[in-house]
């Protein structure tokens, strides 16, 4: 991991945790960067791109079922933005993760750290990379 991954992971974990509200969303934290480039969140765990969001629009795409399959990287209420990582605000009120403006996402198929099953699935989902 290059040296600025880990000081922008560093910086992003100060600014806490916290809950979007749903028991079916992964505990809200911080994106990092894999050695392989992958974007991962705090857990290990891949995380993708939609592309039916639109990129810079601050909105995400992704709700009901989508998001049920696909659950958003949420935010702590304390965060603030850093670097290429800047937080969209959901239809719902919850806070969402985004890189340079694209939502970032998990996938529920994706067992443990290191998969990537998602990558791919519908001709619309890719795994995250800068």
């Amino acid at each position: 991991m290059k040296l600025t991954s880990i000081a922008l992971l560093s910086a992003l974990a100060l600014a806490g945790c916290g809950s979007m509200g749903t028991s079916s969303s992964p505990a809200p934290s911080t994106p990092a960067q894999a050695a392989d480039g992958t974007l991962i969140g705090p857990t290990g765990k891949t995380l993708y791109f939609f592309s039916k969001d639109e990129k810079g629009s601050g909105a995400s795409a992704c709700y009901d079922t989508c998001a049920t399959n696909w659950p958003p990287l949420g935010v702590a209420a304390t965060a603030k933005p850093i670097g290429d990582y800047n937080i969209i605000v959901r239809k719902d009120g919850a806070r969402q993760w985004a890189y340079k403006g694209q939502p970032l996402y998990y996938f529920i198929k994706d067992a443990k750290p290191g998969d990537k099953t998602g990558d791919g699935v519908g001709g619309v989902w890719k795994i995250a990379k800068p």
